[in-house]
């Protein structure tokens, strides 16, 4: 909150970086085919911060999900799974995800691990067993299943699909952690579990849950990064667990859990799309752009601290 306006520090960030691309490189920034990349970059990692955003609010963290997203393209992509057609694909896709998801919250609920380990366990198992189901070759996506490739090329009021498909997340996101019981027990568990226990709430049934739902979303964006590069790949998705923890961050969710939004998940996402968008546009290098996100990421936490120190 800034001035006791939810998001306006966010906001306010976001229409800066807006500025800075249109004084650096006005002849690009602000055209619509920028704007739609931007939104269509966005919308893989949108849909894994989404899911993100429910586990660190439920006291979790999820290591594994770019990982995961890998493996659930590489299984939909596999000629056995291709010749059904691009419906078994994607339901492929949404269920390798949630399996894998339910095995960390199996492990972390009931075998009592340490959120941190199992899911690290879960990045390095989803990455090899990916390499090994596609001999660390990129499988792509037949000329039969082009009905998938479509949610990427195929463009509805100016938008390809998979944009419609991060808004449709994102809604359906909002609404079940704002307004359902589901998701007022999230909160509950990420702010106090043994109180939350002693409330009548199944802390570890709830937990597995919400991991199930963050491979759920890895799956969707498994579907989503099939359609926009048309390929199933064990390299998929490198380092797009940091990119969404760090969206998480930047949107203002407690690392400690108990406190967080969507909307504020998304606009983290937004500013860290758009910094990277700038660095390519400006040709910049790669790494300065890395260190730029870790010295945002940095800054976000102190700023949370010291919130956390500020009495309300």
């Amino acid at each position: 909150r800034l001035s006791g306006v939810p998001h306006l520090g966010l906001v306010v960030a976001l229409l800066l970086l807006a500025v800075v691309g249109l004084v650096t490189v006005p002849d690009t920034f602000a055209t619509s085919s920028n704007l739609v990349s931007v939104l269509a970059l966005a919308s893989t990692i949108g849909v894994i911060t989404v899911g993100a955003t429910f586990v660190i609010i439920g006291g979790g963290i999820d290591l594994s999900v770019g990982a995961v997203m890998a493996f659930a393209s590489v299984w939909a992509t596999t000629l056995a799974t291709q010749s059904y057609g691009p419906v078994v694909m994607a339901l492929c896709a949404v269920l390798v995800g949630t399996g894998a998801g339910l095995v960390n919250g199996f492990l972390i609920a009931y075998g009592r691990m340490v959120p941190f380990i199992a899911t690290l366990a879960m990045l390095v198992a989803a990455r090899g067993l990916a390499q090994r189901m596609s001999d660390k070759k990129t499988q792509l996506v037949s000329a039969d299943n082009s009905a998938l490739v479509d949610l990427s090329t195929q463009r509805v009021l100016g938008l390809p699909l998979v944009v419609y498909i991060l808004a449709l997340v994102v809604v359906v996101g909002w609404v079940v952690l704002n307004r359902t019981t589901f998701g007022r027990r999230t909160y509950a568990v990420g702010g106090n579990p043994e109180a939350a226990r002693l409330a009548g709430i199944d802390v570890r049934r709830h937990t597995m849950w919400l991991y199930a739902l963050s491979g759920f979303c890895c799956g969707i964006a498994a579907i989503i990064i099939m359609a926009r590069t048309t390929t199933g790949s064990s390299t998929h998705g490198d380092l797009y667990e940091l990119d969404a923890i760090a969206a998480v961050i930047i949107g203002g969710t407690l690392l400690t859990g108990g406190r967080g939004s969507i909307v504020g998940s998304i606009l983290g996402l937004l500013i860290f799309t758009v910094i990277t968008n700038l660095f390519i546009l400006n040709g910049l290098n790669t790494s300065d752009q890395l260190i730029a996100k870790g010295l945002i990421i940095v800054a976000a936490v102190l700023l949370q601290r010291r919130s956390l120190r500020t009495p309300t």
